[in-house]
């Protein structure tokens, strides 16, 4: 993969996610290597002023009327990092933590912050490297920056704490670093600072959400019209005009996807011509309403997006070196504009999640699967088909209701009340990783049964009456999974058209 250049313009959610989660090489510009050699001068000049200076010559948050002696100044970026490396709990994903590094590294670039180009240079060698600090899901509060998170980050960078190399092995940031011929920062003046205060984390956690759920809301149009054709629906609802008459951002959109699917149908055609013993006016919600609520998730998504947009295009630090070469304190750290979308965002995706397995449970009623066996079983009552699936899907769905509860809403005040309120910015980042994967397999779980519901109803792909875009999507699904017979070991199947969801595999069509 190309080596992508940092420099003081704006990362991208795609830039993020390819070295992210697809490790694409950095290198830092001339440009970038050029700002922060200026705005480290600016520091450099107060490095023996009596006079104080936030993150320079005093403590940190309520510590910050205490003033430090000039042969201590060095000292007292040290013991910010290892007294702020204070995360706990289970181990956050490698793909975080790196997005939380780039992220602080673009911030370096701007030059903003004070620090000097070996900080910034370590970083982008630590991440070319593989190398990533190990990092427990608690400890940021979303204020005052993602504070230890990028601690653990900072220590790594000193050589202290704990890593893990390009192959998953935990070991010693020292013995890492000394295999990959890093030298260790000895952190000067701020730069300890400058090295923790950013929305670095949840805003990396934003932007590969904003990715996965793009693509999320288009397999989720792909299960709709399946099950539309499935349970012989009508494709009449997701007409153009209709749509036009309620203009809400992606409405018509996904409309247009579930026209595009159904294109095509027999099973469409021949519940149009009347083919069918059963007279139906309306569809049901979760089949009608589908481009309503997709679409209300792609705006949603685009109003996450534009905050996503607006804080690659930040410099957050404080105090944060002025384009006039002031040092100033701000409240640029605070998360509420990204903690809040990524609260937003978890609604949204337990929403589309709720309506998908409201429609793998119309497949399983032979009440309401209009001639489908119970449960989309081959002998039902010796056999259970997909019965214990929907549980599953309905459990899931259950607990996304849980993750939707804002994180934003809360905030407990640290540091001797300096830091009265915070943003929870980080924790709403987390769970809606967790949401994002539970739909994920919700529309899994819709689109195995949907796509065994299109076999029982017309004998197989050898005579599909699918469209082609459904029938080239259960091809796929069934180079994974065995078609309709006797029950079988199902939790393989789930997770095997899961990781068909996960990948995109289904959208390339």
């Amino acid at each position: 993969m190309e080596t992508l250049l940092i420099s003081p313009a704006p990362l991208t959610a795609l830039d993020l996610l390819q070295v992210a989660r697809e490790n694409r090489p950095i290198e830092l510009s001339p440009e970038a290597l050029a700002s922060m050699q200026q705005s480290r001068a600016v520091i450099d000049a107060l490095i023996n002023d009596e006079r104080p200076h936030y993150g320079v010559s005093t403590g940190f948050g309520a510590l910050a009327t205490v003033h430090i002696p000039v042969p201590m100044r060095a000292q007292l970026q040290r013991s910010l990092i290892r007294s702020h490396a204070a995360s706990s709990g289970a181990e956050v994903d490698r793909e975080v933590i790196r997005g939380l590094m780039l992220n602080r590294l673009h911030t370096m670039v701007t030059g903003r912050t004070g620090v000097r180009p070996v900080v910034a240079e370590t970083y982008a060698a630590l991440l070319n490297a593989g190398i990533t600090p190990v990092v427990g899901e608690y400890g940021s509060l979303g204020c005052s920056g993602d504070l230890a998170p990028l601690s653990h980050c900072a220590l790594a960078v000193m050589g202290e704490g704990t890593v893990r190399d390009a192959a998953g092995v935990s070991m010693p940031a020292a013995e890492a670093l000394a295999a990959a011929g890093i030298e260790p920062v000895e952190l000067a003046e701020k730069e300890g600072l400058a090295l923790i205060n950013g929305t670095d984390g949840m805003l990396g956690m934003l932007a590969m959400a904003s990715i996965d759920i793009g693509r999320l809301i288009a397999v989720a149009d792909l299960a709709a019209a399946m099950s539309v054709e499935g349970l012989l629906g009508t494709d009449a609802v997701f007409a153009a005009d209709l749509h036009a008459l309620r203009p809400q951002f992606g409405q018509a959109e996904s409309a247009a996807a579930i026209t595009g699917h159904l294109a095509g149908s027999a099973l469409i055609e021949s519940v149009k011509n009347g083919e069918h013993s059963f007279t139906r006016v309306q569809d049901a919600y979760s089949l009608r309403c589908a481009p309503q609520v997709h679409g209300a998730v792609r705006s949603t998504l685009a109003h996450a997006q534009s905050v996503a947009t607006a804080e690659f295009g930040s410099a957050i630090d404080n105090p944060v070196v002025t384009t006039d070469g002031r040092v100033e304190s701000n409240g640029n750290f605070h998360g509420a504009p990204v903690g809040y979308v990524l609260d937003f965002l978890a609604i949204a995706v337990a929403d589309l999640a709720s309506m998908s397995e409201r429609r793998t449970d119309r497949f399983l009623d032979k009440a309401r699967s209009h001639g489908l066996n119970p449960f989309l079983a081959d002998d039902p009552g010796v056999d259970s088909g997909h019965m214990i699936a929907q549980y599953t899907a309905a459990g899931i769905v259950s607990e996304l209701k849980r993750l939707a509860v804002p994180a934003s809403v809360d905030s407990i005040p640290s540091s001797a009340m300096q830091e009265d309120h915070v943003s929870m910015g980080w924790a709403a980042g987390l769970k809606l990783r967790k949401a994002i994967d539970g739909a994920e397999r919700v529309l899994a779980i819709e689109i195995l049964t949907a796509a065994r519901g299109l076999d029982m109803r017309d004998g197989g792909l050898d005579s599909s009456q699918s469209s082609p875009s459904i029938t080239a999507t259960r091809r796929i699904v069934r180079t994974v999974v065995e078609g309709p017979g006797p029950d079988r070991y199902i939790s393989p199947e789930i997770e095997a058209v899961t990781q068909l969801v996960k990948r995109g595999a289904l959208l390339a069509l």
